[in-house]
């Protein structure tokens, strides 16, 4: 009869989460340019191999890891950035100017383009002849881009085929932008 004193035991096997840490201080290193790419791949396939915590720590060992105070500031830094961006939007949303939405019961929907046919003519180069239309369907208010070339947005995000619009929103046609209004 044979004891457990006989057998090798290994070390625990390594957990999801201290593989995680190791591969997000690795991604860090890389991205702040402590790594190389081919560095960076050659140990995030190592720390996927890994059998040890020992392993895993010489991986990382020459990489700073973020402090507290450090996450704490780029937070601030980001939520800051982030702010400023929406408020310059906001600010340029005040000063474009409106685009009264048709009355409801007309019918049929508003032609935009550069055609003097068109609903609402927009004379500028960037404005395809017969650029997008709006109209309403079931309840609300659909813009669709009817191919134009230099592309419809809404609230800077390209139209492909068509998209609902409300007041507020911030449209674009080439480089022409508007603010939706009811009133």
């Amino acid at each position: 009869m044979t004891s457990s004193f006989e057998f090798n035991t290994y070390p625990a096997r390594i957990s999801d989460a201290e593989r995680d840490k190791a591969l997000k201080v690795l991604r860090d290193g890389v991205a702040l340019g402590r790594l190389s790419h081919d560095t960076f791949i050659r140990r995030m396939e190592l720390a996927l191999s890994a059998r040890r915590p020992d392993e895993l720590a010489v991986l990382t060992a020459d990489l700073p890891t973020e402090s507290r105070v450090s996450r704490l500031v780029f937070g601030t830094v980001e939520a800051v950035s982030g702010f400023t961006v929406r408020l310059r939007r906001a600010w340029q949303a005040e000063r474009l100017p409106k685009l009264l939405l048709p009355h409801p019961g007309a019918g049929h929907p508003l032609r935009i383009g550069r055609d003097p046919a068109n609903g609402l003519r927009l004379n500028h180069e960037t404005v395809s002849r017969v650029h997008a239309e709006l109209s309403r369907q079931g309840g609300m208010w659909v813009l669709r881009d009817l191919g134009s070339s230099n592309g419809t947005t809404v609230n800077g995000r390209r139209v492909l085929g068509a998209a609902v619009v409300r007041e507020g929103d911030l449209i674009g046609f080439g480089h022409m932008a508007f603010r939706i209004a009811a009133d």
